[in-house]
């Protein structure tokens, strides 16, 4: 028998806020993670991307400090999170569910801005670890109070480029917080880094079985291209399939731009998402896509965690990562909530080779395609 909001311990009132954005049913992790966070258990969750991993930690701290007293108005939890996009989702869905006040903490925004926003004393902090560590020393941002660290998507968070700065925060804040993590894919040094943050037998690992989007959702192409032919190539691909809404990746960020330029020199409606411009910047192409004014978004693996952004239809990835981590988190911006969705690689030789051994190491299925006569169809 499927559970429902209420036998988890849902309010009411939380169910109408869902009911007014169509959801009316728990999803398999947020079964087995809300009963948990509502206990105070630390919690190392794992679960494929488009699974609702974000309301399966939100519903139950949200309504456990809205509920709770607190006259001293001091800050109840704070979220982390490895990009600003992500942390603006995050925003977005808490004010869907609640009025509990949010300040979102990210850096390349003005630090005293962010300083007047933490003088009115918000109930929930989202933000970058190193911004967030820099308020702390500072003594801008104080830790008495806080109750629970949510760690979104942990692995990224614990990566090689942020390590520091959240290990560092973890070893700022008060010992008996409760510490939650999740992520699609969990490192083992994630796990280890958790897991020594806390006794090892009082944090919970909980792994959901694999619903398989990734090949039961998400149909997998490959279109060969010389290097110097590629924009020309995803130009011919975008005109033979006009998607709803495409996401294309590259892992070499100056390349943005470029692709940029020549698509729209062709009219094609885009946008590009980079780290390296501004966040003003950064906002505009991503609520330009997200709203649906611009149907193709080109960027780096900044937008492959954890963003989840409505019908996005296909997906094109213009190399292969060298993490099969970064593919994994890259396909699955489709397939979501139920949808199917397209994954497409152009790729050169050396690429497809790639391609064909992650082929077999994920069993997946691609089915190689050409460009003829404007139309994309199987080679003979």
């Amino acid at each position: 028998m499927t559970t429902n909001f209420t036998q988890l311990g849902i309010e009411q009132s939380l169910q109408d806020r869902l009911s007014a954005i169509n959801i009316t049913e728990p999803t398999a992790v947020q079964e087995k993670v809300i009963p948990l966070i509502s206990e105070g258990q630390h919690l190392l969750f794992q679960s494929e991307t488009g699974t609702g991993k974000t309301f399966a930690y939100l519903l139950p701290l949200i309504q456990k400090f809205s509920n709770k007293e607190n006259k001293d108005r001091h800050i109840n939890f704070l979220i982390v999170s490895p990009t600003l996009e992500l942390a603006s989702q995050i925003r977005n869905q808490i004010k869907m569910i609640s009025d509990l006040k949010c300040t979102l903490l990210i850096g390349g925004a003005p630090l005293s801005r962010q300083i007047e926003a933490l003088k009115e004393k918000p109930a929930i902090v989202i933000g970058g670890s190193a911004r967030i560590l820099e308020l702390i020393h500072l003594k801008k941002l104080k830790t008495d109070g806080i109750e629970a660290l949510v760690l979104d998507e942990a692995d990224r968070l614990l990566s090689p480029e942020l390590r520091d700065a959240t290990e560092g925060l973890i070893e700022r804040l008060p010992k008996n917080i409760q510490l939650i993590g999740n992520s699609a894919t969990v490192s083992s040094y994630t796990k280890k880094i958790l897991l020594k943050s806390r006794e090892k037998d009082d944090i919970q690992l909980v792994e959901l079985p694999a619903e398989d989007i990734l090949r039961k959702r998400i149909t997998h192409w490959a279109i060969y291209a010389e290097r110097r032919d590629k924009i020309d190539t995803l130009r011919a691909f975008i005109n033979a399939e006009k998607p709803e809404k495409l996401i294309v990746f590259t892992s070499k960020s100056d390349q943005i731009n470029n692709i940029v330029s020549k698509l729209q020199w062709k009219k094609i409606n885009c946008a590009g998402l980079s780290a390296k411009v501004d966040k003003k910047s950064r906002k505009s192409a991503f609520d330009q896509f997200k709203s649906g004014k611009v149907s193709v978004l080109v960027t780096t693996d900044l937008a492959s965690r954890g963003l989840d952004i409505q019908g996005i239809t296909h997906v094109v990835q213009m190399d292969l990562p060298e993490s099969e981590d970064f593919f994994i988190h890259r396909a699955g911006r489709t397939g979501r909530a139920g949808k199917t969705g397209i994954n497409c690689v152009i790729g050169d030789e050396r690429e497809m080779n790639r391609y064909a051994a992650l082929e077999k190491k994920l069993k997946l299925t691609v089915y190689p395609k050409v460009l003829y006569g404007g139309k994309i169809t199987a080679p003979e």
